[in-house]
């Protein structure tokens, strides 16, 4: 029999270890941007025992060496007897915009950047199709190769730059002593908490996020907005909009031309908009249940109070989309019928295709990134910024570092950079599950998630669906937020605009250049596979916004006068004016 001494001892020592391991990783991770050295090790160590153990692919590899190499050569030989008329060795990838210029097609430098992307193109190779290398560590592998070669790009460094050369001329170098100026202001910013140079220019209830409206409900986690009414009629409907609590609710209500709630009650609709606390360190317990039940569920209720006996269209955008589903599936499981339709912005509901984030999500990351949150009970977004900045380097990065940095110049601040500079926090037991059960185990699309003991399934829910996917989202691709076909056994009509994850939501009518294809699939239609949809989806030029407004409006029962704005009876009178308190919070 053990003593109790000894137990005891046994105790401490566990704890010990414990509280030991957590702070040695919570300290790495400062230094590694939250990225874990063991993941990252592990992956390559996968790839390179495997290609030490592939003889033929080594040999594949030193071929595809010795060809790029020729053709390269021939690539130069041709330039110096017909300069700017040779066929390129390697054209850049569409999205690859660094070496577009035309002093990029001339002598010394069209070779420095074809040798550069065929120099790319064989490390792609060698690290793709080693047999036995299982695909995640492939996929952390190449995208490892690619960001370090990303470093070495010619267009990185004054010698191997035209453009940069031509900027340094045209100045007389000043642009390097200003490129200096500005990287000191960022660092000076970064390390003193401040947000961007310009985003002071945005003030939250002044310019941007001030669309008329009260906060009619306050708890612990969230605040409720209810927009004023500006049409004499509305739809009988209220719409709920349920943002991601990652960043702040505002993207949605941006400056006055392109915030969608302006837009909607423009078209007439009754808008309420969740807007969520920034926690801290005493709400590291809270779960993602409770941003459930005290965030979707509390504000259908206080909903209830101020427009009784009506249904609600809910809408949510990314995170939100992902916590309206559940809710959804938890309600229609339980026989609770207040949603008349559900709107998924850019929301993944199926997480087993959800694009290069998944470099970032297996069991050693997210036990790294605990370890990070459990020191501080929180995960600040900007520990965040480094993954999300690596997913776009060439965009987030390198194009910084040389425009701002080399160039000397610094692009004008928008009031969507400013918004995507106000980040928030992460409380550290929501963050871990949503991280273990929806990325790593999928249990909400395979049926295993649960919510008060019992598990829930998009399959129950029999409300219309409107869903939105963006062509460049890296966030939410769009194949992955396309898999809401698979999973609702219901009308699903589904909407692909062009755009990035955040640019592609907001897009206002009036914005240049905006396109969008949409279809409807009905309950008892036959599933139609992406690629398919992709070819004979009707295509429509503008914003899809009005076609959000129109469906909306199809399933409305008709107008009537504005409610009331709150219910003081109910116990919901007017707190304050929008935007609230919380959205302020640092």
């Amino acid at each position: 029999m053990v003593s109790s001494t000894a137990a005891h001892d046994s105790y401490v020592v566990t704890a010990l270890s414990d509280i030991t391991d957590r702070a040695l990783h919570a300290a790495l991770a400062r230094f590694t941007l939250g990225l874990s050295p063991a993941a990252v090790a592990a992956a390559y160590l996968d790839w390179l025992v495997h290609l030490m153990a592939a003889p033929g692919k080594r040999l594949q590899l030193l071929d595809k060496m010795a060809r790029k190499t020729m053709r390269l050569a021939d690539f130069a030989s041709q330039q110096m007897v017909h300069p700017g008329k040779a066929a390129p060795a390697i054209e850049p990838l569409p999205q690859d915009r660094r070496f577009a210029g035309e002093v990029w097609q001339h002598l010394p430098f069209n070779i420095f950047y074809q040798g550069f992307l065929l120099q790319q193109q064989w490390w792609h190779a060698a690290t793709s199709d080693v047999r036995g290398v299982t695909r995640h560590h492939e996929e952390i592998a190449r995208f490892g190769c690619r960001q370090i070669l990303d470093v070495f790009a010619p267009s990185n460094f004054l010698p191997t730059n035209p453009e940069l050369q031509q900027r340094t001329f045209e100045t007389g170098g000043q642009n390097l002593l200003v490129g200096m100026q500005h990287l000191f202001e960022d660092w000076q910013r970064a390390i003193s908490g401040k947000r961007p140079a310009g985003s002071e220019a945005y003030v939250v209830g002044g310019n941007v996020a001030a669309t008329a409206g009260k906060v009619v409900f306050r708890n612990r986690l969230i605040e409720l907005l209810q927009y004023e009414p500006v049409t004499a009629q509305v739809h009988a409907e209220p719409v709920l909009i349920v943002p991601a609590w990652i960043m702040k609710y505002y993207i949605l209500d941006l400056s006055a031309q392109n915030s969608l709630v302006r837009y909607l009650t423009a078209q007439g609709f009754t808008v309420f908009m969740i807007s969520w606390k920034n926690p801290v360190t005493d709400d590291r317990d809270l779960g993602l249940d409770d941003y459930r039940r005290l965030g979707v569920m509390a504000a259908l209720d206080a909903i209830a109070a101020i427009v009784p006996e009506r249904k609600v269209h809910a809408m949510g955008y990314c995170l939100g989309g992902t916590l309206l589903s559940i809710a959804a599936s938890a309600m229609a499981r339980d026989g609770d019928l207040r949603l008349k339709t559900m709107t998924l912005l850019a929301a993944q509901t199926d997480f087993t295709e959800a694009g290069e984030l998944m470099l970032f999500i297996d069991e050693s990351q997210i036990a790294f990134l605990e370890d990070m949150m459990w020191e501080q009970g929180f995960l600040d977004a900007k520990q965040m910024a480094g993954a999300f900045q690596m997913l776009r380097s060439n965009d987030l990065i390198w194009s910084v570092v040389l425009h701002r940095y080399l160039m000397g110049t610094r692009e004008p601040m928008s009031d969507l950079m400013a918004w995507n500079a106000d980040a928030t926090r992460l409380p550290y037991r929501m963050h871990s599950e949503y991280l273990r059960g929806l990325f790593l185990a999928n249990d909400l699309a395979e049926g295993r998630y649960l919510v008060e003991g019992r598990p829930v399934a998009l399959t129950d829910v029999r409300v219309p669906i409107f869903a939105v996917g963006t062509s460049w989202d890296h966030v939410a691709p769009w194949r992955s937020t396309y898999k809401i076909h698979l999973l609702a056994d219901t009308e699903v009509t589904y909407v692909l605009t062009n755009g990035g994850h955040n640019a592609g939501i907001v897009s206002e009518p009036d914005r240049a250049g905006r396109h969008h294809q949409v279809m409807t699939k009905k309950a008892e239609d036959r599933y139609v596979d992406p690629e398919t949809w992709l070819a004979i989806a009707p295509k429509r030029d503008g914003s899809w916004w009005p076609t959000l407004a129109a469906w909306l409006a199809s399933h409305s029962e008709g107008t009537v006068s504005p409610p009331p704005m709150g219910n003081p009876a109910a116990g919901l009178a007017a707190l304050c004016d929008a935007p609230g308190t919380y959205v302020l919070q640092e």
